[in-house]
């Protein structure tokens, strides 16, 4: 039977999928692929009642409680809405309005948007930035401290780990601290769902003193687009609120196929995790060091994700808009590329083969285009140490005005600016706008990088709230 035997949710949907049904309920489409053909085929529904052997509350509740016991959680739910309705959840799981955070500056705008909904003032720490790179490295378990010794009416602590970039801090160091003042260290892990699985990754945080874990299943795992799933130990949080809060970010039509597809990533690392991984990770190692050997930076050691890929372009003088280019003409699709770096996504599903093949043309396109080295700068996103004038939540749902970019120094932003990726913001709403911040935005948008979740992306206007 394979990994359905193991997986109870891709038992319930292969079951549906076997089987010849006149369904007179939703989706629309009724599961015919000849109205708008095969992108429908496969999408069932979460039955309302509980059947026990199709996919059904009862179903995924079996299917999460497997999960929990495979992470050492108190309770496991599966997400629909990717890890940034997990986010969400988590966040208002652990404060509510008026309530302080103490939030990394490395997070996905999506825990911003958490913030907004709790209504809570966020407390920004910054990482350490290695100078050799200008990205983040970690976040010193001393720094926290200091900073939760000022708050300590603080409700809790949000880090990402590992970063965008793969890099990691001591989070044993970071949830004792954390757990001096009795509240949960919540870690957006949407990276991280291969972890403990080979004896060379790190462990999962949640096995490292995490309280909640929020992982995306469809970045590192073969899941489907939006699958996420988050882990809840329980000494520090309230079960029941999360459960409470976890359900209301989710929509109550959830695609049966996508829970099936966690569920069935689970079990494949459950049965198999090591012996795919392994390959990988030496195949990966073995692109850095031809990397290294062509004289391209590439981030390495003890405190990188060992599947992770981050080539640094500034010293060679190629742009890496370029190198995308080429790769997309191609038909290859890297996960980030600007000016001076390039992040293809690596995981379990690629082949040593496909690896190989990779770097060597990433190589030979770096070599037609090198150049004049370039100074290494720190990247928008970790450059900037933010103010934080009025609630994101109260920003967030403010009347604004639009005003030239240069008539903005010294306002409040209204709204979200984010070079993307990573989608770590350089303005959050409720922060002040400094020359320094819209100087780090003006140059990461002139070497080629998208800037989001901003009304102008182009950066000639920007807003701001009303004068007082």
């Amino acid at each position: 039977m394979g990994l359905r035997a193991d997986a109870p949710l891709l038992d319930g949907w292969l079951r549906d999928m076997e089987t010849d049904r006149s369904p007179f309920q939703i989706p629309g489409h009724k599961g015919r692929t000849d109205l708008t053909g095969a992108v429908v085929d496969g999408d069932i529904p979460v039955l309302p009642g509980n059947h026990p052997r199709r996919i059904s509350p009862s179903l995924i509740l079996e299917a999460e409680r497997i999960a929990a016991d495979l992470w050492g959680a108190d309770l496991c739910r599966f997400g629909v809405n990717g890890s940034s309705g997990s986010n969400h959840a988590a966040v208002m799981a652990v404060a509510g309005p008026g309530d302080k955070v103490i939030v990394s500056r490395t997070l996905h705008k999506s825990v911003l948007v958490g913030l907004v909904y709790a209504g809570v003032t966020p407390v920004w720490v910054r990482p350490e930035i290695n100078p050799a790179t200008g990205l983040p490295e970690y976040l010193p378990s001393h720094k926290l401290a200091e900073v939760l010794a000022a708050n300590p009416d603080a409700k809790a602590v949000l880090i990402g780990e590992p970063s965008y970039v793969g890099t990691m801090s001591n989070i044993p160091r970071l949830a004792a601290v954390t757990h001096e003042y009795g509240i949960p260290l919540v870690v957006d892990a949407a990276w991280a769902a291969h972890y403990g699985f080979h004896p060379e990754l790190p462990q999962h945080p949640l096995a490292e003193g995490a309280d909640i874990v929020v992982t995306s299943a469809h970045k590192t795992l073969p899941s489907y687009s939006q699958a996420s799933f988050v882990l809840v130990k329980g000494d520090y949080v309230d079960l029941p609120r999360f459960n409470k809060m976890f359900d209301s970010t989710q929509t109550t039509s959830m695609s049966g196929r996508i829970l099936a597809s966690i569920d069935a990533a689970r079990a494949l690392l459950a049965r198999h995790g090591e012996e795919l991984i392994g390959p990988v990770i030496e195949a990966t190692e073995r692109g850095r060091a031809a990397l290294r050997a062509a004289n391209i930076g590439v981030i390495d050691g003890e405190y990188i994700d060992p599947l992770k890929m981050v080539i640094l372009l500034a010293e060679t003088g190629a742009d890496g808009n370029v190198i995308e280019a080429e790769l997309l003409a191609a038909n290859i699709d890297v996960e980030m590329a600007n000016r001076d770096m390039i992040i293809p996504m690596i995981t379990f599903a690629d082949t040593p083969d496909r690896i190989e093949d990779l770097i060597s043309r990433i190589i030979a396109s770096v070599n037609a285009n090198r150049g004049e080295p370039r100074p290494v700068s720190v990247a928008a996103s970790f450059s900037i140490e933010p103010e934080v004038v009025v609630t994101p939540r109260e920003a967030f749902f403010s009347s604004y005005e639009v005003v030239d970019s240069a008539d903005a120094v010294g306002r409040v932003s209204a709204e979200m600016i984010c070079p993307y990726p990573p989608g770590v913001p350089v303005l959050s709403p409720g922060e002040r706008i400094t020359q320094a911040a819209l100087d780090a935005l003006f140059t990461a948008r002139d070497v080629g990088t998208r800037i989001a979740f901003v009304a102008d992306p182009t950066l000639k206007t920007l807003k701001v709230l009303p004068q007082k």
